[in-house]
């Protein structure tokens, strides 16, 4: 008769966990949730500020951010949206003091990008370098678009589109009511919507 084989569960320290460890000295335990959410806030940070060093320098300064002011952070909290809502917070304020222009972005971090380039050049075929081109273009189009946002509309569409993030989730990262959430949303899809309709690019 064949032994039961365990189930193998998963070993990750929740973020909980790992607060606990970096308040008890280990700081090390840092290192973990800045490779668990640089990807994510990367995303968040590049749908308010559209430019790719920017973005580098605000995601690092919102990790020194949290790094420093970890020992507030109250356990019980959601981390998440904590660190979420010092990425936000951070960009908004980095943006309205920056004269960068956008630049167009996949929403793919830096690796991921190359890792996808990659494997085109690999794999390329007439078709799929059409492709490439075409996604190119939308991405272009589709950030010319977001360009045209207030911060703070580009913020909750990323994080509810992007994120999918509730009306909840969001609420408490931007610091205000859902229903705040709610309105700033449909305004920022009408908006989108007509911009992309007008976009005879993107029609075409």
């Amino acid at each position: 008769m064949k032994k039961a084989i365990p189930e193998v569960l998963d070993q990750s320290p929740t973020d909980q966990e790992l607060i606990l460890r970096m308040k008890s000295g280990e700081l090390d335990a840092f290192d973990i949730l800045v490779e668990r959410y640089q990807k994510r806030l990367y995303r968040v940070i590049y749908g308010v500020l559209l430019h790719h060093e920017d973005t580098n320098d605000v995601l690092m300064e919102t990790f020194i951010k949290a790094y420093k002011n970890i020992g507030g952070f109250r356990i019980g909290a959601s981390f998440y949206t904590w660190i979420y809502r010092i990425a936000i917070n951070t960009a908004i304020s980095f943006k309205r003091k920056s004269k960068s222009s956008p630049q167009p972005y996949p929403y793919f971090p830096d690796d991921e990008e190359g890792k996808m380039e990659k494997e085109f050049v690999d794999y390329r075929s007439a078709e799929q370098a059409v492709r490439q081109m075409e996604i190119k273009e939308l991405n272009k189009v589709l950030n010319d678009a977001l360009s045209k946002l207030s911060e703070k509309h580009r913020a909750v569409v990323v994080l509810f589109d992007l994120e999918e993030l509730s009306h909840s989730e969001i609420a408490k990262i931007m610091g205000c009511s859902e229903g705040t959430i709610r309105s700033r949303l449909f305004y920022a899809h009408k908006q989108l919507q007509k911009l992309l309709k007008n976009d005879n690019s993107f029609i075409s």
